[in-house]
């Protein structure tokens, strides 16, 4: 009797799965989520040469026996930036393992030879592959400066006389973006202001203002900064100056170590007056810290205004 009650038992389930008359399954089938893994095909790539600066884009491709989470991690050999990529499915393809040049760990990517390693949760299995990156991804927008081109002699600053004070642009392979950034550090126990760098309109191509759409809603402005995680004191004042003397501002308090992506909108920024994006004529930022805190640093790279959304780095 009890072998009755089951059997009926299985087929009322195997009976709930079925959409309609026709037997059609709803979800995956008992195999997909419960057969045993093994690898169908080698983990492939949709081409060899990728130039994410003109808007190309690569994806992988693999065949699973079953339903399994997987995690695609591509590394820079050079920058040693890196791109994860997970998902749960059978296969992989150009839906759900394509890349576009972005970045989920600073540094970016460089022109440079990336690794490309698959794994799967509770599996050992692990597979390779390789992609070249001609050129990295660019994003479009008004770029004040990512400090590959030097110091702008259009460029002003202001740096106090205190203790172990370096502002500075670097050139080293901590940068996020490219080579280059800007270096903020030092010690100030009389001030909170430590030191600041003013980007002026005039320095690019001459005019009062920059070149800027007059949407405040639609202009967003994004930096990369850097935090140092043992002296979480530093605090970084991005400020705007329009023609008509009005200025808005944006504060952050730096406390995360490395580098780390940064982006608001302009109409958001506190500050009187209205927001109007097209009368910027200086962007300026201030690296603070309480004076009573002692040594603080901070770096910037990648200042960038961009529209309708902020960068993908």
């Amino acid at each position: 009797m009890k072998k009755i009650v089951f059997l009926l038992t299985i087929g009322s389930v195997l009976l709930g799965c079925r959409k309609n008359e026709n037997d059609t399954i709803e979800g995956p089938s008992l195999f997909d989520v419960y057969g045993e893994f093994s690898l169908l095909s080698d983990l492939e790539s949709s081409t060899i040469d990728v130039d994410f600066e003109n808007d190309e884009t690569v994806f992988f491709t693999c065949d699973l026996s079953k339903i399994v989470n997987w995690k695609l991690e591509i590394t820079g050999e050079t920058s040693g930036a890196t791109k994860i990529i997970t998902g749960t499915s059978k296969n992989l393809d150009n839906q759900n393992a394509l890349w576009d040049g972005s970045t989920t760990n600073f540094p970016m990517f460089r022109s440079e030879t990336c690794q490309v390693i698959l794994t799967f949760e509770n599996e050992l299995d692990t597979l390779y592959t390789e992609v070249n990156v001609t050129n990295p991804k660019t994003n479009e927008g008004f770029l004040i400066s990512d400090f590959e081109n030097g110091w702008n002699g259009g460029w002003t600053t202001f740096v106090q006389s205190g203790a172990d004070m370096d502002f500075s642009i670097k050139s080293d392979l901590t940068a996020p973006e490219a080579n280059s950034y800007y270096n903020m550090a030092g010690e100030v126990n009389w001030d909170w202001l430590i030191g600041l760098i003013d980007f002026n309109a005039t320095a690019y191509d001459g005019a009062s203002t920059f070149p800027l759409t007059d949407n405040a809603d639609n202009l967003y402005f994004n930096a990369l900064v850097y935090g140092d995680g043992s002296l979480p004191n530093s605090r970084i004042l991005f400020r705007f100056n329009e023609d008509d003397n009005d200025e808005f501002g944006y504060e952050i308090p730096i406390n995360w170590d490395g580098w780390k992506l940064v982006s608001f909108k302009y109409n958001e920024l506190t500050g009187a007056g209205l927001h109007n994006s097209n009368n910027i004529t200086k962007v300026s930022i201030l690296h603070l810290a309480d004076p009573s805190s002692g040594y603080a640093k901070s770096g910037v790279d990648y200042l960038i205004f961009t529209e309708n959304a902020p960068i993908n780095p």
